[in-house]
């Protein structure tokens, strides 16, 4: 048995903040600490409780004066699309045609694959990510390299092969069978093995003939507890196009209601262009609308309602997310900052314990895992990130005249990146300094 005492400035949140005053959303200690033991949270609260708490012999970490969160999650990521990132094209089809599909076809030798899974997780360590949801390629090898990278480093992850039938390169076209054999052995080989999470992932319903969708819902039938991803009203012209395939359809998420596809596990990439009678399907689901921020800017595709949509009668879920490689950034902070100029560009505002809130907790709800992930609360996992606010000279210059908390999470999201993650713990072991970048 492991145990290890970390102390430090604690923030947590209870549930979402309703005001940048509310200090009851969350728990902050100034000087406190987290006793972990084998990987789980066992006791949090202040130095001197947790203290009191611990064996005589316990090894002792001291990040005074940097923050401690849970890890930073991530909903929404392509694990073979690192090496498209920062690519120049027009709009989302012109860059998914150009540069993604191509890129993708390369996923079907396990050496590539396998070679960018262990760039994949170094960098979003690095970035302090400590959970990540990942669209795999179409071919199995890479959902193998994807989990078994995942079980290497003990990390908690969610991903999946990409089913995807048509409207491709034709190395990147499975069948509906061939989609639901390899979903299956997947599933069968890897959801539940160490923090493993299997998602049906069929990519988008431009993608998918009506037969694979079927192929899908009959997946999404006989594992009722796995996650579902794909996307959802990115651009005009995919909407169009999408609509035109299913003519049968009243709109987009009718499409995805029609298979069964809809509900508290589903996870829609970047639904930025819904309807009323869309957005009251999503929230009567249960549905989760995932946030782009950096990939929606960088591909012209539009600018996300985040308040107003969590606002309405039927609120609708969210999560945020980085989106690489559309996103054009690692870094859930520099995420944050570009939703917050969304929001701006909206005439609303999103403080900085919104911010935090969704990275940290509101992304673990998100995903169902907020029972082991995305707080600090004692029998969770000790995936934790230990932040820096004056790491550049920049940032440190800045400090000098910040005075509270929000205004701290705020140089943090504003300023902030992979210097400012300290370490970055996974099941209460610390990652990131072993990487030694």
């Amino acid at each position: 048995m492991t145990t290890t005492l970390l102390r430090g400035r604690l923030l947590s949140f209870h549930r979402a903040p309703a005001s940048l005053n509310d200090s009851e959303s969350y728990l902050y200690e100034s000087d406190g600490a987290l006793l972990i033991r084998d990987g789980i949270i066992a006791k949090a609260g202040s130095y001197a409780d947790v203290k009191a708490a611990a064996p005589e012999d316990v090894e002792e970490v001291d990040h005074r004066p940097h923050l401690i969160l849970p890890g930073l999650i991530d909903t929404h990521v392509h694990f073979p699309q690192m090496q498209v990132i920062a690519s120049y094209a027009a709009n989302l089809l012109e860059w998914l045609n150009t540069y993604t599909f191509p890129e993708e076809c390369r996923f079907v030798e396990t050496a590539h694959a396998e070679r960018i899974a262990t760039h994949f997780y170094d960098e979003f360590l690095r970035q302090g990510t400590t959970t990540a949801v990942a669209y795999c390629s179409v071919h199995k090898a890479s959902a193998d390299a994807f989990f078994a990278e995942a079980m290497k480093r003990n990390m908690l992850m969610v991903g999946g092969k990409v089913m995807m039938d048509r409207h491709a390169p034709q190395g990147l076209l499975d069948t509906p069978q061939l989609g639901y054999d390899e979903t299956r052995a997947v599933i069968e080989q890897w959801h539940g093995k160490g923090r493993n999470h299997v998602a049906i992932t069929p990519r988008f319903a431009i993608t998918s003939t009506p037969e694979q969708m079927s192929a899908a819902q009959a997946l999404a039938q006989e594992f009722p507890d796995l996650h579902i991803q794909t996307h959802l009203s990115e651009n005009h012209e995919e909407i169009r196009f999408t609509c035109e395939l299913y003519p049968e359809a009243t709109d987009y998420t009718d499409i995805y209601a029609r298979y069964g596809l809809l509900g508290k596990r589903t996870l829609l990439g970047h639904a930025i262009h819904l309807s009323d009678r869309e957005a009251d399907v999503l929230s009567e689901t249960g549905s989760v609308a995932v946030h782009c921020p950096t990939s929606n800017l960088f591909l012209g595709s539009g600018l996300f309602p985040l308040k107003a949509i969590t606002r309405r009668d039927k609120p609708v879920r969210v999560g945020v997310a980085t989106d690489i490689g559309g996103g054009s950034s690692y870094s859930m902070f520099k995420t944050m900052d570009e939703a917050y100029k969304i929001q701006q560009l909206l005439g609303e505002r999103l403080n900085p314990l919104d911010s935090f809130y969704l990275m940290t907790r509101g992304n673990a709800e998100a995903l169902s895992l907020v029972d082991r992930i995305g707080t600090l609360e004692e029998g969770t996992d000790a995936d934790l990130v230990v932040l820096d606010a004056a790491a550049t000279p920049a940032m440190k210059l800045r400090m000098e005249t910040v005075n509270t908390l929000p205004e701290e999470l705020f140089l943090l999201q504003t300023l902030g990146d992979d210097r400012s993650v300290v370490e970055t713990y996974v099941a209460g072991v610390a990652v990131k300094t072993v990487l030694g970048k």
